[in-house]
């Protein structure tokens, strides 16, 4: 049993397009985990499509961006909650699954996607992106070796984030990450706070999305109060001890909601 410490780390796992009880019933490992630790019943993305919700998280606001449009479309001028971090002395980075090169502002590579990596379309912070916005080839030794981020977000390829395939192979990948979280010393420390959430649905739930806190301070706990997508970049904030941006500021508390202890 793992004694349950003020969370100073908070890794985002996001997978795509699927509502709260797509999720809950097609996602078995993640759904076992949401009711074994904690999870959201009223937890709603921002809006449609992905591009706003990921920026919303990482920005504290869409920008105004209502599309899927690249970097070179949507270059944004503010500070990201990973640039936060990094100016706060606190560590923070983005692993986004067959990226071709760091903090790649196209798509390729192995399915993947940049309108899913946030920090790639913060131009202020495009020299900390090349740096800390890399392929989740690095993640295991970051996991074994416990040196997770602060702030971290973990991007799925198309595939294994259900864009394009089912929420089954999602799942099975979410498992493999955990599996060996679990058996890593941010975990250990009981320092560490995993979430998993998904951008938006699929336009027939209201937007409603599955969101599943795991922290060993967490058992069978059931949320029901109203969180968002601005609710998790506050708490990213929270755990680097910096400030709110714009929507974060009168965000519901998701550490207060499922009562995690901060520092």
């Amino acid at each position: 049993m793992v004694q349950p410490g003020a969370v100073t780390k908070v890794l985002v796992f996001v997978e795509e397009n699927h509502s709260l009880s797509q999720m809950t019933s097609q996602m078995p490992y993640t759904a076992g985990l949401a009711q074994q630790f904690g999870y959201a019943t009223h937890y709603t993305a921002i809006r449609h499509p992905s591009l706003p919700n990921y920026i919303a998280i990482a920005g504290g606001q869409t920008y105004g961006i209502s599309d899927d449009g690249s970097p070179s479309v949507h270059p944004i001028s503010g500070q990201s909650v990973f640039g936060q971090a990094i100016a706060a002395g606190k560590s923070a980075a983005v692993y986004a699954e067959g990226m071709p090169a760091n903090c790649a502002t196209t798509d390729g590579g192995s399915s993947y996607a940049v309108k899913h990596n946030p920090w790639a379309y913060f131009t202020a912070e495009r020299g900390s992106c090349q740096k800390y916005d890399v392929s989740t080839n690095s993640l295991d030794a970051v996991i074994t070796g416990g040196k997770l981020p602060t702030v971290g977000m973990v991007v799925p390829n198309l595939c294994n984030d259900a864009h394009d395939c089912p929420l089954s192979t999602a799942d099975t990948w979410f498992q493999g990450w955990m599996t060996k979280i679990f058996a890593g010393p941010d975990w250990r420390s009981g320092h560490l706070a995993v979430v998993l959430t998904a951008d938006e649905d699929d336009n027939a739930s209201s937007n409603a999305v599955l969101t599943v806190v795991i922290h060993p301070s967490q058992t069978a706990n059931v949320v029901t109060s109203p969180l968002t997508h601005y609710s998790l970049t506050r708490l990213y904030e929270e755990v680097a001890g910096t400030p709110f941006l714009f929507e974060a500021t009168s965000a519901p508390s998701l550490s207060a909601a499922f009562g995690l202890p901060l520092k």
